[in-house]
């Protein structure tokens, strides 16, 4: 497990980290979402070891990270532009990368190459930036470390490489209890993969729940009332956070589990209703409107 205790970095006047404490549990996708300059990439450098905080401390499997080599053999980072030695080719960074780690897995890392279309031979400089990126998630996955940590990992990929990168790890957590750590400005890149997801905002962290908790909690609602008796009727009965009105038809985002709020529908006298499904960045928005934030005005992709 990651545990981030009253972290906090500054670089001169400028508050890049603010007291964060967070903790990621092994065996988890955990998102970090925000905006460009909320302080992910900072994090996530510290949490590696890369960058020293001015103060709190971050704990690998109960080890400091900073300045222990021991703890950091643990992990992997992907940064946001990761790096390649001049002129270096596949072959050369399996070599760099086989000495520094050593559960390398020199023949699964070949056979990756090999399924992603990657020359090993290739000069690196003469690779797209997609690729770069597949390149450096399939040095982080054979280096068989138990955390991997990635920083806008899925940009630069189409659609096919970001399903199959994901899929990758996926198989990884199944078979070896991989903990991947993924931060990105977009929460509909990782709707589909993060157990639990924390959102900063200006260095700190306005939330971070599970997913699957948040979405048993909160449930949307569309429906349409018989007459305005009917609708006041549910506005008292529901836990309303927010709700929109076209014509007739009213949706409604509700708190509670769906077999509480279904039990309240059917005492309502409406002519259509239905409980949808909401997506990750609906549940979001209601969760940090609660909080008093606009998620709209923190994150760029909504």
């Amino acid at each position: 497990m990651i545990s981030i205790k009253g972290i906090t970095k500054k670089f001169d006047d400028y508050i890049a980290v603010d007291h964060i404490d967070i903790e990621m549990k092994e065996g988890m996708v955990f998102g970090l979402i925000g905006t460009n300059g909320a302080g992910k990439s900072t994090l996530l450098r510290m949490i590696c070891g890369v960058t020293k905080p001015d103060e709190g401390e971050i704990l690998i499997d109960d080890m400091p990270v900073y300045d222990n080599p021991k703890a950091k053999e643990k992990m992997f980072f992907i940064s946001d532009e990761p790096y390649f030695f001049p002129h270096g080719t596949a072959v050369d960074m399996e070599q760099y990368y086989s000495m520094v780690y050593q559960s390398f897995d020199k023949s699964e890392y070949y056979k990756l190459l090999e399924q992603f279309n990657l020359d090993s031979k290739r000069k690196i400089a003469t690779y797209s930036k997609g690729m770069k990126k597949q390149l450096a998630v399939i040095l982080a996955l054979a280096s068989k470390t138990e955390y991997i940590l990635c920083d806008e990992t899925f940009d630069g990929l189409d659609p096919v490489m970001r399903q199959a990168v994901k899929s990758l790890l996926a198989k990884e957590m199944g078979s070896r209890g991989l903990t991947p750590i993924i931060a990105s400005h977009n929460l509909r890149e990782l709707e589909d993969i993060c157990d639990t997801v924390g959102l900063l905002h200006k260095g700190g962290v306005i939330l971070s729940k599970d997913l699957d908790e948040m979405k048993c909690q909160i449930q949307k609602v569309q429906c349409v009332f018989k007459d305005e008796l009917a609708y006041e009727s549910a506005m008292r009965i529901l836990k309303v956070i927010k709700k929109e009105q076209r014509g007739t038809m009213y949706t409604l985002t509700v708190r509670g589990d769906r077999e509480e709020v279904a039990a309240k529908l059917t005492g309502l006298d409406t002519v259509f209703c239905e409980i949808i499904p909401l997506s990750l960045e609906e549940i979001f928005i209601s969760e940090t409107e609660v909080v008093g934030y606009d998620i709209k005005k923190l994150i760029l992709e909504v």
